[in-house]
C-alpha cells in the first residue's frame, strides 16, 4: 500500500477487498468515502491482476438499434424517440441483415441489439408495424431478428431490450449467447418527479433485478452494471453493486459488470447536470472490483472518457466492452469509439495485452449449461481453444 496514514477500519476494508471475495456494505462505504484514491486503486488493480492477469478484452461488434421507440422518458437518454412522421418505427429485416453482413465482412463476431422498452404498449405506430409483420410484441420481433442474424450471418446475438419475463428470456436463449440489462441504480428515489427515472416505469430497480434473477435461473450469461452521476448517492451505488453480487452468488451468471458514467448532452432533461469526474469514476470502478471480487469481468467504455481512457486500467477493469469498426455508439452518438489499432496500442503502453473476445466470455463459452447445443456449433466457429475469439488471417480494420 502507498505510504499514507490510513485509519484502521479503512485499512481492514482494503485488506478484506484484497482477498478477492468481496467486501461488506460497511467496508464498501469506507472504501467509497474514506480511502485514499492511490491505495484504493492499488488494491483493485491487484485483485484484477491476480484473477484476470494482464489481458484486457473487447468484443468486435455491430450495433443494431432495432427501434428507438420507448415508453420510458429517462432524464439522460438521447437514444429513445417518439414516433415521427416519415420515420419507420423499427428497422426492417432487410436493414437488420444488411448491418449484420457489413459487420461480418469487417470481422465482427457480435451483433448487439439495443432497443427501447415495450413501445407497443403506448404507441399505435409500433403496434401497427408489428402487426403487419405478424408479431404482437417487440420482444417477439427481436427474437425473430436474432434468429435471422444468427443463421444468415453467423454473428452471435447479444440483446439489451429492457425488462424481460421468463418466457421472453427463454425465447432469446435459443439465439443469444448472452443478454444484458443495466441495473443502473438500486434507488427507487430516482423515479420521483424530476428524478432521472421519473416517467420511466421500466426503471424500477426491483423489476430490473427480477429480470437479472430470471436470467440466472435460466443459466444465461448476463451483462449488467450501474450508471453513475444520475443523482444517486454513494450509498446507493454500493447497494446497486451489492445487489448485482447477490444475484451472481445465487446463480453464477453475471459475466460482466459495466461502470458507466453519465454524460450530459444538449437535448436531454439533465443537460445541466454535473458529470462525474474521472477520479469519481475511477473510485467507483475500484470499489466495484473489491465488492464483486476477482471473477466477474468489469468494464467501462473507453469512448466515454475521451483520450484519458487508459486511466481506467488503474482502477481494476479488465474489459473495454464492445467496439465497432462499422457502426457508431447509438447510445452515445457524440462519443466515437477508438480505432481498434489505437485501443491495442494504448492498452499495450499501459502494460496490458488486448484480446478479442466473443459476446460471451471465455469462462462461460465452454460450459454447456450456458450455451445450448444449437448455439455451440456457432460459437465453435468463432472461438479459439482458450475461449477468446479466433484470430483472423487478415485484419480488415
Amino acid at each position: 500500500m502507498p505510504d499514507v496514514a490510513i485509519p484502521y477500519h479503512v485499512d481492514a476494508a482494503l485488506e478484506s477487498g484484497l482477498e478477492g471475495r468481496g467486501v461488506s456494505r460497511e467496508d464498501a462505504l469506507s472504501l467509497m468515502k474514506e480511502t485514499p484514491l492511490a491505495a484504493l486503486l492499488e488494491a483493485a488493480a491487484g485483485v484484477r491482476d491476480r484473477f484476470k492477469g494482464r489481458s484486457v478484452s473487447y468484443s468486435r461488434k455491430v450495433f443494431i438499434p432495432l427501434t428507438h421507440l420507448c415508453r420510458d422518458y429517462c432524464g439522460y437518454c438521447t437514444f429513445r424517440a417518439d414516433p415521427q412522421a416519415g420515420v419507420q418505427p423499427y428497422m426492417t429485416p432487410d436493414q437488420v441483415l444488411a448491418v449484420a453482413e457489413a459487420g461480418r465482412l469487417a470481422g465482427c463476431k457480435e451483433a448487439l441489439f439495443s432497443l427501447g422498452d415495450q413501445p407497443e404498449r403506448v404507441f399505435p405506430e409500433a403496434r401497427a408495424f408489428l402487426e403487419e409483420l405478424g408479431y404482437d410484441r417487440t420482444l417477439e420481433y427481436l427474437a425473430a431478428m436474432c434468429e435471422l442474424v444468427l443463421e444468415k450471418s453467423g454473428l452471435l446475438p447479444h440483446s439489451n431490450p429492457g425488462l424481460m419475463g421468463v418466457e421472453d428470456l427463454r425465447r432469446l436463449r435459443e439465439t443469444n449467447v448472452s443478454v444484458g440489462l443495466m441495473l443502473e441504480s438500486a434507488s427507487p428515489r430516482l423515479g420521483r418527479p424530476g428524478g432521472a427515472h421519473w416517467r420511466a416505469p421500466d426503471k424500477v430497480p426491483s423489476l430490473r433485478l427480477r429480470t437479472i434473477e430470471n436470467a440466472g435461473e435460466l443459466s444465461m450469461a448476463f451483462t449488467t452494471g450501474i450508471l453513475i452521476g444520475i443523482g444517486e448517492t454513494a450509498e446507493e451505488r454500493v447497494d446497486a453493486l451489492l445487489a448485482i453480487r447477490s444475484a451472481h452468488e445465487k446463480h453464477g451468471h453475471v459475466q460482466e459488470a459495466i461502470i458507466q458514467p453519465f454524460r450530459a448532452k444538449p437535448d436531454i432533461r439533465m443537460a445541466q447536470a454535473p458529470e462525474p469526474s474521472n477520479e469519481e469514476l475511477q473510485r467507483t470502478i475500484a470499489v466495484a472490483r473489491l465488492i464483486l471480487g476477482g471473477n466477474i469481468n468489469i468494464q467501462s467504455p473507453p469512448n466515454l472518457l475521451s483520450e484519458d481512457y487508459p486511466d481506467l486500467l488503474k482502477a481494476g477493469i479488465n474489459d473495454w466492452g464492445g467496439v465497432s469498426p462499422v457502426t457508431k455508439d447509438f447510445i452515445n452518438p457524440e462519443a466515437a469509439w477508438p480505432q481498434i489499432s489505437s485501443l491495442a496500442a494504448r492498452t499495450a503502453s499501459a502494460g496490458f495485452v488486448l484480446r478479442e473476445r466473443l459476446a460471451i466470455y471465455p469462462e462461460f463459452s465452454s460450459r454447456p449449461e450456458f450455451v445450448n447445443e444449437r448455439l455451440q456449433r456457432h460459437v465453435r466457429k468463432l472461438r479459439s481453444d482458450d475461449g477468446y475469439a479466433r484470430a483472423r488471417e487478415v485484419d480488415q480494420c
